[in-house]
């Protein structure tokens, strides 16, 4: 075995060590690699499920603002309702009492009105 021989053979080695080391470092970068995807995944996954949460906690505040306000318009509602029919029996009370008054002056101005009201219509 000559020298040359065995500086061969031991570069063979040293190369083979270096593909093995090589081997197992592109394994190592692999696995890494696998382990760094499913951590992406199980953030992503959780983005997504905290984004769903945000959505439905602001879908309930938005709802919550919708009823109150429907609330809000259908007790307006009903108080102006409720103001328009006293007023409307205040009216009628006014004009009942100025029909017994004065008798001839509320057929005389009733009289009045309906000409107007004819001759407005005419046109």
């Amino acid at each position: 075995m000559s020298s040359t021989d065995g500086e061969s053979e031991m570069r063979t080695m040293a190369d083979k060590a270096t593909y093995d080391r090589l081997e197992k470092d592109i394994e190592a970068v692999k696995n890494d690699m696998s382990a760094l995807g499913e951590q992406i995944t199980e953030a992503l996954n959780a983005l997504a499920g905290s984004a769903r949460k945000e959505a439905r906690r602001g879908y309930k505040r938005a709802r919550a603002n919708v009823d109150s306000v429907m609330s809000d318009m259908n007790e307006r509602g009903s108080a102006a309702l409720e103001a328009a029919q006293e007023a409307a029996a205040t009216l009628e009370d006014t004009m009942e009492d100025a029909i017994h008054q004065r008798p001839l002056a509320a057929v005389g101005l009733a009289i009045g009105l309906g000409f107007l009201i004819g001759v407005t219509w005419r046109r």
